[in-house]
């Protein structure tokens, strides 16, 4: 049985596509041993594959990604393995160098322009180093995939590579029993993923000031969570703004179907934001829930394609509480009826096949 090795540098327990990627691997008949970085609020896992985490001295900046690096190389060195799958820029290196000096077969999933995250872009000095390490290994690579159209058009043009395209879809029927909507009097407006710059949330609760009977209610953790709770203290919306903090895809499962509309209204900071198609979005579609999505390519294309909520048409935030106040006292059932239709057809196991192809024919 052939050994991968699967790399990631942030907590395992939330990372649901790489999840996905592992169950897949190990349905193939690989063995499969998932390292990701340890942290203090890390849950523990119960997984049906080997998992390792990185206990780090350093947790942020340049210090954190140096230390990581040297962490992973000596672990992969050490470790038998058949196949390297790197998740990210932020772990490629490594792999790349482990895969040249024992003749590994390597494999890239890029999640996102790593390059082009807002983080990078205001500091330039720092992006330039990982652009210089994306031009010097990306180009190299054979077996590449990435979560979207556009983002595997960019690579393809910039470095001549044959990136395929492996959407984050969720499995087949996960919110199935839980589908029982919003039992509350108050309308739920829900996000799920990365509490980072960019993502939107600052104009979403500047806009709770004028919805009354809703609230917004956030999953996750991140850089920004301290000053969006004291921009929510500020403007005294602590009765409609409530943090609920990192959690399990499996309560995830159970509490999305509970919200009147999930949303994904990232802004246009740069390339990775502007191609960007957020997990979450497929997540809300298959627990029914309508979307409100930025006008930004792939994400907007969703809506189109399938009609399953609106594109946001204003970023100022009391005309956005008046369009989501529109779409939500409107007369959902065409939608619902969409949103049916569009999660049997938006599943992993479409795209699982284009997984498979790619570890069935490796180069």
């Amino acid at each position: 049985m052939q050994r991968i090795i699967v790399s990631i540098t942030n907590d395992i327990t939330t990372d649901q596509r790489v999840h996905k990627v592992c169950t897949s691997l190990q349905k193939m008949g690989f063995e499969i041993l998932l390292v990701g970085r340890k942290l203090e609020n890390s849950i523990p896992l119960e997984r049906s594959y080997k998992t390792h985490r990185i206990d780090l001295f350093f947790n942020k900046g340049f210090l954190f990604y140096a230390e990581y690096n040297i962490r992973l190389f000596f672990y992969l060195f050490f470790k038998k393995k058949d196949i390297l799958l790197s998740n990210d820029l932020d772990t490629l290196f490594p792999n790349y160098l482990i895969s040249k000096i024992q003749n590994k077969k390597i494999v890239y999933d890029s999640h996102e322009l790593f390059t082009e995250v807002p983080e990078l872009i205001n500091r330039p000095k720092i992006q330039k180093i990982w652009l210089k390490l994306e031009k010097w290994i990306v180009p190299k690579l054979k077996n590449t995939y990435t979560v979207c159209q556009s983002i595997a058009d960019y690579y393809n043009k910039k470095y001549k590579t044959k990136f395929k395209v492996i959407r984050n879809l969720p499995k087949e029927n996960i919110y199935i029993k839980q589908r029982i909507g919003n039992t509350t009097l108050r309308k739920i407006i829900l996000y799920q993923g990365a509490v980072n710059i960019g993502r939107g949330l600052e104009l979403m609760i500047n806009t709770m000031e004028y919805l009354d009977n809703h609230i917004f209610i956030i999953f996750g953790d991140g850089d920004i969570l301290k000053d969006l709770k004291d921009i929510v203290k500020t403007k005294k919306l602590e009765d409609k703004v409530s943090f609920k903090g990192k959690v399990e895809p499996k309560l995830l499962n159970k509490v999305t179907p509970k919200a009147d509309l999930g949303i994904s209204i990232e802004e246009d900071l740069g390339l990775n934001y502007r191609y960007a198609l957020p997990n979450k979005i497929f997540d809300y579609i298959h627990a029914n829930v309508p979307i409100l999505v930025s006008d930004l390519p792939e994400m907007k294309q969703i809506v189109m394609d399938y009609e399953v909520g609106e594109i946001v048409e204003n970023r100022n935030p009391e005309k956005l509480a008046i369009q989501i106040e529109k779409l939500l006292n409107s007369d959902l059932t065409q939608i619902k009826k969409n949103l049916e239709k569009a999660t049997k057809k938006l599943q992993w196991k479409n795209e699982e096949k284009v997984l498979q192809n790619i570890f069935n024919n490796l180069s």
